[in-house]
Protein backbone atom coordinates (compact mmCIF):
# COMPACT_ATOMS: atom_id res chain seq x y z
CA UNK A 1 0.00 0.00 0.00
CA UNK A 2 1.30 3.43 -0.96
CA UNK A 3 1.22 5.74 2.07
CA UNK A 4 3.45 8.46 0.62
CA UNK A 5 1.94 11.85 1.43
CA UNK A 6 1.32 14.48 -1.23
CA UNK A 7 2.42 18.08 -0.71
CA UNK A 8 -1.15 18.98 0.27
CA UNK A 9 -1.23 16.17 2.82
CA UNK A 10 2.14 17.22 4.26
CA UNK A 11 0.80 20.76 4.60
CA UNK A 12 -2.28 19.38 6.37
CA UNK A 13 -0.08 17.41 8.76
CA UNK A 14 1.90 20.56 9.55
CA UNK A 15 -1.35 22.45 10.24
CA UNK A 16 -2.65 19.73 12.57
CA UNK A 17 0.68 19.45 14.39
CA UNK A 18 0.85 23.21 14.92
CA UNK A 19 -2.71 23.22 16.24
CA UNK A 20 -1.92 20.60 18.87
CA UNK A 21 1.29 22.38 19.84
CA UNK A 22 -0.35 25.79 20.25
CA UNK A 23 -4.06 25.27 20.98
CA UNK A 24 -4.14 22.14 23.16
CA UNK A 25 -4.95 23.32 26.75
CA UNK A 26 -1.78 22.90 28.78
CA UNK A 27 -3.53 21.94 32.02
CA UNK A 28 -5.22 19.05 30.22
CA UNK A 29 -1.90 18.03 28.65
CA UNK A 30 -0.29 18.02 32.10
CA UNK A 31 -2.99 15.69 33.37
CA UNK A 32 -2.54 13.44 30.34
CA UNK A 33 1.22 13.29 30.87
CA UNK A 34 0.78 12.42 34.55
CA UNK A 35 -1.94 9.78 34.08
CA UNK A 36 -4.49 11.91 35.97
CA UNK A 37 -8.13 11.25 34.95
CA UNK A 38 -9.85 14.11 33.17
CA UNK A 39 -12.98 15.62 34.67
CA UNK A 40 -16.26 16.03 32.81
CA UNK A 41 -15.47 19.73 32.39
CA UNK A 42 -12.02 18.92 30.98
CA UNK A 43 -13.53 16.67 28.33
CA UNK A 44 -16.21 19.18 27.35
CA UNK A 45 -13.72 22.06 27.20
CA UNK A 46 -11.36 20.07 24.97
CA UNK A 47 -14.19 19.02 22.66
CA UNK A 48 -15.28 22.62 22.25
CA UNK A 49 -11.75 23.78 21.46
CA UNK A 50 -11.44 21.22 18.67
CA UNK A 51 -15.01 21.82 17.47
CA UNK A 52 -14.24 25.51 16.96
CA UNK A 53 -11.64 24.31 14.46
CA UNK A 54 -14.27 22.10 12.79
CA UNK A 55 -12.37 18.90 13.52
CA UNK A 56 -14.35 17.22 16.29
CA UNK A 57 -16.17 14.73 14.03
CA UNK A 58 -13.57 13.44 11.51
CA UNK A 59 -15.82 10.71 10.09
CA UNK A 60 -19.00 12.75 9.71
CA UNK A 61 -20.13 13.87 6.25
CA UNK A 62 -19.61 17.55 5.57
CA UNK A 63 -23.35 18.15 5.24
CA UNK A 64 -23.81 17.29 8.91
CA UNK A 65 -20.84 19.24 10.26
CA UNK A 66 -17.91 16.96 9.53
CA UNK A 67 -14.71 18.30 7.94
CA UNK A 68 -15.07 16.27 4.74
CA UNK A 69 -11.61 14.74 5.10
CA UNK A 70 -10.09 12.07 2.91
CA UNK A 71 -9.03 8.76 4.49
CA UNK A 72 -5.42 9.97 4.52
CA UNK A 73 -6.37 13.17 6.33
CA UNK A 74 -8.24 11.15 8.95
CA UNK A 75 -5.19 8.94 9.35
CA UNK A 76 -2.89 11.97 9.70
CA UNK A 77 -5.18 13.63 12.24
CA UNK A 78 -5.43 10.51 14.44
CA UNK A 79 -1.66 10.08 14.26
CA UNK A 80 -0.97 13.68 15.29
CA UNK A 81 -3.61 13.56 18.02
CA UNK A 82 -1.87 10.56 19.59
CA UNK A 83 1.57 12.08 19.03
CA UNK A 84 0.48 15.13 21.06
CA UNK A 85 -0.93 12.81 23.78
CA UNK A 86 -4.25 14.56 23.33
CA UNK A 87 -7.32 12.74 24.67
CA UNK A 88 -9.50 10.85 22.27
CA UNK A 89 -12.97 12.18 21.61
CA UNK A 90 -15.97 11.05 23.61
CA UNK A 91 -17.19 8.28 21.34
CA UNK A 92 -20.81 7.85 22.41
CA UNK A 93 -22.17 10.90 20.62
CA UNK A 94 -19.59 11.48 17.89
CA UNK A 95 -18.72 7.96 16.78
CA UNK A 96 -21.76 5.96 17.81
CA UNK A 97 -25.20 7.55 18.03
CA UNK A 98 -24.35 10.49 15.75
CA UNK A 99 -23.79 8.32 12.65
CA UNK A 100 -26.98 6.37 13.42
CA UNK A 101 -29.03 9.57 13.64
CA UNK A 102 -27.68 11.11 10.44
CA UNK A 103 -28.07 7.81 8.57
CA UNK A 104 -31.45 6.55 9.83
CA UNK A 105 -32.99 9.43 11.78
CA UNK A 106 -35.69 11.86 10.72
CA UNK A 107 -34.90 15.41 9.66
CA UNK A 108 -36.29 16.59 12.99
CA UNK A 109 -33.97 14.24 14.90
CA UNK A 110 -30.98 15.42 12.89
CA UNK A 111 -31.78 19.07 13.58
CA UNK A 112 -32.45 18.42 17.24
CA UNK A 113 -29.52 16.20 18.18
CA UNK A 114 -26.59 16.55 15.77
CA UNK A 115 -25.61 20.20 16.53
CA UNK A 116 -25.62 19.50 20.28
CA UNK A 117 -23.39 16.46 19.75
CA UNK A 118 -20.87 18.52 17.81
CA UNK A 119 -20.88 21.31 20.40
CA UNK A 120 -20.85 18.85 23.34
CA UNK A 121 -23.98 20.43 24.74
CA UNK A 122 -25.27 16.89 25.29
CA UNK A 123 -23.32 14.04 26.87
CA UNK A 124 -24.45 10.63 25.59
CA UNK A 125 -24.01 7.11 26.94
CA UNK A 126 -24.77 3.68 25.51
CA UNK A 127 -27.51 1.31 26.67
CA UNK A 128 -26.78 -2.05 25.11
CA UNK A 129 -25.50 -4.64 27.61
CA UNK A 130 -27.74 -5.95 30.37
CA UNK A 131 -27.34 -8.42 33.23
CA UNK A 132 -27.46 -11.68 31.28
CA UNK A 133 -27.17 -9.98 27.87
CA UNK A 134 -23.62 -8.95 27.08
CA UNK A 135 -22.00 -10.61 24.10
CA UNK A 136 -25.31 -12.41 23.53
CA UNK A 137 -26.99 -9.05 23.03
CA UNK A 138 -30.03 -10.51 21.22
CA UNK A 139 -31.24 -11.89 24.58
CA UNK A 140 -31.82 -8.38 25.97
CA UNK A 141 -34.99 -8.00 28.05
CA UNK A 142 -35.43 -4.24 28.53
CA UNK A 143 -38.93 -3.56 27.18
CA UNK A 144 -40.52 -0.55 25.53
CA UNK A 145 -44.30 -0.92 25.39
CA UNK A 146 -46.22 1.47 23.16
CA UNK A 147 -48.87 3.46 25.02
CA UNK A 148 -50.50 6.08 22.82
CA UNK A 149 -47.91 8.65 21.75
CA UNK A 150 -45.07 7.26 23.89
CA UNK A 151 -43.27 4.11 24.95
CA UNK A 152 -43.06 2.92 28.55
CA UNK A 153 -39.58 1.53 29.19
CA UNK A 154 -38.72 -0.94 31.96
CA UNK A 155 -35.46 -2.82 32.47
CA UNK A 156 -31.78 -2.50 33.33
CA UNK A 157 -28.69 -1.68 31.31
CA UNK A 158 -25.25 -2.60 32.66
CA UNK A 159 -21.62 -1.53 32.20
CA UNK A 160 -22.84 1.90 31.08
CA UNK A 161 -19.58 3.81 30.68
CA UNK A 162 -19.65 7.36 32.13
CA UNK A 163 -23.42 7.14 32.51
CA UNK A 164 -23.11 9.23 35.68
CA UNK A 165 -22.31 12.22 33.46
CA UNK A 166 -24.82 11.56 30.69
CA UNK A 167 -27.77 13.71 29.66
CA UNK A 168 -29.10 11.17 27.14
CA UNK A 169 -28.77 7.45 26.53
CA UNK A 170 -29.34 5.53 23.28
CA UNK A 171 -30.81 2.11 23.93
CA UNK A 172 -31.71 -1.13 22.26
CA UNK A 173 -35.08 -2.18 23.66
CA UNK A 174 -37.54 -4.94 22.91
CA UNK A 175 -40.74 -3.61 21.38
CA UNK A 176 -42.12 -6.96 20.23
CA UNK A 177 -41.77 -10.39 21.83
CA UNK A 178 -43.90 -12.28 19.29
CA UNK A 179 -41.10 -12.85 16.80
CA UNK A 180 -39.48 -15.84 15.13
CA UNK A 181 -35.90 -14.71 15.80
CA UNK A 182 -34.59 -12.93 18.91
CA UNK A 183 -32.91 -10.29 16.74
CA UNK A 184 -36.34 -9.21 15.51
CA UNK A 185 -38.58 -7.00 17.60
CA UNK A 186 -35.69 -4.86 18.89
CA UNK A 187 -35.85 -1.08 18.42
CA UNK A 188 -33.41 1.82 18.81
CA UNK A 189 -34.64 4.63 21.07
CA UNK A 190 -33.21 7.81 22.58
CA UNK A 191 -33.97 8.43 26.27
CA UNK A 192 -33.56 11.57 28.36
CA UNK A 193 -31.59 10.52 31.47
CA UNK A 194 -32.99 13.37 33.58
CA UNK A 195 -36.61 12.30 33.61
CA UNK A 196 -38.39 10.39 36.40
CA UNK A 197 -37.83 6.65 36.52
CA UNK A 198 -34.16 6.67 35.43
CA UNK A 199 -31.73 5.60 38.17
CA UNK A 200 -27.95 5.38 37.78
CA UNK A 201 -26.04 3.13 40.20
CA UNK A 202 -22.23 3.11 40.17
CA UNK A 203 -20.07 0.04 39.58
CA UNK A 204 -16.69 0.70 41.20
CA UNK A 205 -13.76 -0.81 39.33
CA UNK A 206 -10.67 -2.57 40.62
CA UNK A 207 -8.64 0.64 40.70
CA UNK A 208 -11.33 2.48 42.64
CA UNK A 209 -12.63 4.41 39.62
CA UNK A 210 -16.29 5.13 39.01
CA UNK A 211 -16.25 4.55 35.27
CA UNK A 212 -19.19 2.23 34.65
CA UNK A 213 -22.75 1.98 35.96
CA UNK A 214 -26.04 0.15 35.99
CA UNK A 215 -28.93 2.18 34.63
CA UNK A 216 -32.44 1.21 35.74
CA UNK A 217 -35.63 2.21 33.93
CA UNK A 218 -38.92 2.08 35.81
CA UNK A 219 -41.97 3.14 33.80
CA UNK A 220 -39.91 5.71 31.89
CA UNK A 221 -41.94 7.58 29.25
CA UNK A 222 -40.20 7.95 25.89
CA UNK A 223 -41.97 9.99 23.18
CA UNK A 224 -42.54 8.01 20.00
CA UNK A 225 -40.57 10.64 18.07
CA UNK A 226 -37.47 9.40 19.93
CA UNK A 227 -37.63 6.12 18.01
CA UNK A 228 -34.81 6.09 15.44
CA UNK A 229 -35.73 4.56 12.10
CA UNK A 230 -38.34 1.81 11.96
CA UNK A 231 -39.70 -0.06 14.93
CA UNK A 232 -38.20 -3.54 15.05
CA UNK A 233 -35.11 -2.58 13.04
CA UNK A 234 -32.92 -1.75 16.04
CA UNK A 235 -30.77 -4.84 15.63
CA UNK A 236 -29.75 -3.66 12.15
CA UNK A 237 -28.94 -0.16 13.38
CA UNK A 238 -27.14 -1.53 16.43
CA UNK A 239 -24.86 -3.65 14.27
CA UNK A 240 -23.90 -0.60 12.21
CA UNK A 241 -23.13 1.33 15.39
CA UNK A 242 -20.99 -1.48 16.74
CA UNK A 243 -18.99 -1.56 13.51
CA UNK A 244 -18.14 2.12 14.04
CA UNK A 245 -17.32 1.43 17.70
CA UNK A 246 -15.07 -1.54 16.92
CA UNK A 247 -13.11 0.48 14.40
CA UNK A 248 -12.41 3.10 17.08
CA UNK A 249 -11.55 0.51 19.74
CA UNK A 250 -8.63 -0.70 17.60
CA UNK A 251 -6.70 2.41 18.69
CA UNK A 252 -3.90 2.16 16.13
CA UNK A 253 -2.58 5.70 16.61
CA UNK A 254 -2.61 5.39 20.40
CA UNK A 255 -0.70 2.10 20.25
CA UNK A 256 1.93 3.79 18.06
CA UNK A 257 2.31 6.52 20.67
CA UNK A 258 2.50 3.98 23.51
CA UNK A 259 5.18 1.92 21.76
CA UNK A 260 7.27 5.02 21.02
CA UNK A 261 7.04 6.07 24.66
CA UNK A 262 7.88 2.52 25.79
CA UNK A 263 11.09 2.54 23.74
CA UNK A 264 12.08 5.81 25.42
CA UNK A 265 11.26 4.37 28.85
CA UNK A 266 13.42 1.31 28.14
CA UNK A 267 16.40 3.64 27.67
CA UNK A 268 15.90 5.05 31.18
CA UNK A 269 14.86 1.93 33.10
CA UNK A 270 17.84 0.20 34.69
CA UNK A 271 17.97 -3.59 35.09
CA UNK A 272 21.05 -5.21 36.57
CA UNK A 273 23.02 -2.01 36.16
CA UNK A 274 22.18 -1.60 32.45
CA UNK A 275 19.35 0.11 30.55
CA UNK A 276 16.44 -2.18 29.77
CA UNK A 277 17.02 -1.24 26.12
CA UNK A 278 20.11 -3.48 26.24
CA UNK A 279 17.90 -6.49 26.96
CA UNK A 280 17.62 -8.02 23.49
CA UNK A 281 14.69 -10.25 24.48
CA UNK A 282 12.63 -7.30 25.73
CA UNK A 283 13.43 -5.19 22.67
CA UNK A 284 12.52 -8.13 20.43
CA UNK A 285 9.03 -8.07 21.98
CA UNK A 286 8.70 -4.37 21.20
CA UNK A 287 9.85 -4.93 17.61
CA UNK A 288 7.34 -7.76 17.14
CA UNK A 289 4.54 -5.51 18.40
CA UNK A 290 5.63 -2.74 16.00
CA UNK A 291 5.54 -5.11 13.01
CA UNK A 292 2.03 -6.29 13.91
CA UNK A 293 0.92 -2.70 14.44
CA UNK A 294 2.08 -1.72 10.95
CA UNK A 295 -0.07 -4.48 9.42
CA UNK A 296 -3.01 -3.33 11.53
CA UNK A 297 -2.46 0.23 10.36
CA UNK A 298 -2.93 -0.75 6.72
CA UNK A 299 -6.19 -2.51 7.56
CA UNK A 300 -7.40 0.65 9.30
CA UNK A 301 -6.56 2.70 6.20
CA UNK A 302 -8.68 0.38 4.06
CA UNK A 303 -11.54 0.78 6.54
CA UNK A 304 -11.24 4.57 6.45
CA UNK A 305 -11.41 4.42 2.66
CA UNK A 306 -14.65 2.45 2.92
CA UNK A 307 -16.16 5.02 5.29
CA UNK A 308 -15.08 7.86 3.00
CA UNK A 309 -17.02 6.28 0.13
CA UNK A 310 -20.21 6.48 2.20
CA UNK A 311 -20.24 2.93 3.53
CA UNK A 312 -20.32 1.79 7.15
CA UNK A 313 -17.28 -0.18 8.31
CA UNK A 314 -17.77 -3.79 7.24
CA UNK A 315 -16.59 -7.08 8.77
CA UNK A 316 -13.03 -5.74 8.68
CA UNK A 317 -14.01 -3.72 11.77
CA UNK A 318 -14.06 -7.07 13.61
CA UNK A 319 -10.52 -7.78 12.42
CA UNK A 320 -9.43 -4.35 13.65
CA UNK A 321 -11.13 -4.90 16.98
CA UNK A 322 -9.50 -8.28 17.64
CA UNK A 323 -6.00 -7.39 16.49
CA UNK A 324 -6.07 -3.88 17.95
CA UNK A 325 -7.27 -4.81 21.43
CA UNK A 326 -5.03 -7.86 21.77
CA UNK A 327 -2.04 -5.80 20.66
CA UNK A 328 -2.93 -3.04 23.10
CA UNK A 329 -3.07 -5.58 25.93
CA UNK A 330 0.35 -6.94 24.99
CA UNK A 331 1.76 -3.41 25.04
CA UNK A 332 0.25 -2.95 28.51
CA UNK A 333 2.04 -6.14 29.61
CA UNK A 334 5.33 -4.77 28.24
CA UNK A 335 4.82 -1.60 30.29
CA UNK A 336 4.40 -3.78 33.37
CA UNK A 337 7.64 -5.57 32.54
CA UNK A 338 9.45 -2.27 32.01
CA UNK A 339 8.14 -0.71 35.23
CA UNK A 340 9.25 -3.65 37.37
CA UNK A 341 8.33 -3.25 41.03
CA UNK A 342 7.13 0.30 40.38
CA UNK A 343 4.13 -1.27 38.66
CA UNK A 344 2.72 -2.47 41.98
CA UNK A 345 -0.86 -1.21 42.51
CA UNK A 346 -1.04 2.04 44.40
CA UNK A 347 -3.43 4.45 46.07
CA UNK A 348 -4.28 6.97 43.35
CA UNK A 349 -4.25 9.95 45.73
CA UNK A 350 -0.48 9.59 46.07
CA UNK A 351 0.03 10.37 42.41
CA UNK A 352 -2.39 13.15 41.55
CA UNK A 353 -0.96 16.49 40.56
CA UNK A 354 -0.19 18.62 43.58
CA UNK A 355 0.99 15.76 45.78
CA UNK A 356 4.54 16.52 47.00
CA UNK A 357 7.04 15.26 44.43
CA UNK A 358 9.38 13.82 47.06
CA UNK A 359 6.56 11.73 48.53
CA UNK A 360 5.60 10.03 45.30
CA UNK A 361 6.61 6.43 44.71
CA UNK A 362 8.47 5.46 41.56
CA UNK A 363 9.84 7.50 38.71
CA UNK A 364 6.67 8.93 37.13
CA UNK A 365 3.96 7.57 34.86
CA UNK A 366 4.95 3.94 35.37
CA UNK A 367 3.27 3.99 38.79
CA UNK A 368 -0.14 3.88 37.08
CA UNK A 369 0.88 0.96 34.89
CA UNK A 370 -0.84 -1.83 36.81
CA UNK A 371 -4.18 -0.04 37.01
CA UNK A 372 -4.05 0.68 33.28
CA UNK A 373 -3.25 -2.98 32.67
CA UNK A 374 -6.21 -4.15 34.76
CA UNK A 375 -8.58 -1.61 33.23
CA UNK A 376 -7.65 -2.55 29.67
CA UNK A 377 -8.53 -6.21 30.14
CA UNK A 378 -12.01 -5.02 29.17
CA UNK A 379 -10.84 -4.04 25.66
CA UNK A 380 -11.24 -7.56 24.33
CA UNK A 381 -14.76 -7.77 25.80
CA UNK A 382 -16.67 -4.54 25.21
CA UNK A 383 -17.96 -3.60 21.77
CA UNK A 384 -18.66 -7.31 21.32
CA UNK A 385 -16.19 -9.82 22.74
CA UNK A 386 -13.32 -10.96 20.55
CA UNK A 387 -14.86 -14.44 20.47
CA UNK A 388 -17.99 -12.93 18.92
CA UNK A 389 -15.81 -11.05 16.40
CA UNK A 390 -14.25 -14.33 15.30
CA UNK A 391 -17.73 -15.68 14.59
CA UNK A 392 -18.51 -12.59 12.49
CA UNK A 393 -15.30 -13.02 10.51
CA UNK A 394 -15.98 -16.72 9.98
CA UNK A 395 -19.47 -15.99 8.65
CA UNK A 396 -19.06 -12.78 6.67
CA UNK A 397 -15.44 -12.94 5.53
CA UNK A 398 -14.63 -16.64 5.27
CA UNK A 399 -18.18 -17.75 4.42
CA UNK A 400 -18.18 -20.56 6.95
Amino acid sequence: MNVTFSNEELAFRAEVREFFETEFPQDILEKQNNAVPLTRDDVIRWHRVINEKGWVAPNWPKEYGGPGWTPVQKYIFADEQARANAPGFLAFGLSMVGPIIYTYGTDEQKQRFLPDILQTNTWWCQGYSEPGAGSDLASLKTRADLNGDHYVVNGTKSWTTLGQYADWIFCLVRTNTDVARRQEGISFVLIDMRQPGVTVKPIIMLGGEHEVNEVHFENVKVPIENLVGEEGKGWTYGKVLLQHERTNIAGVARSKFDLTRLRAQAEKSIRGGEPLANDRNFMRKIAAAEVELKALEYTELRTLASIASGKAPGPESSILKIAGTELHQRVDALYLEAAGYYALPYVRDQYVLGFPENERVGEGKETSTSLTYFNHRKLSIFGGSNEIQKNIIAKHVLGL
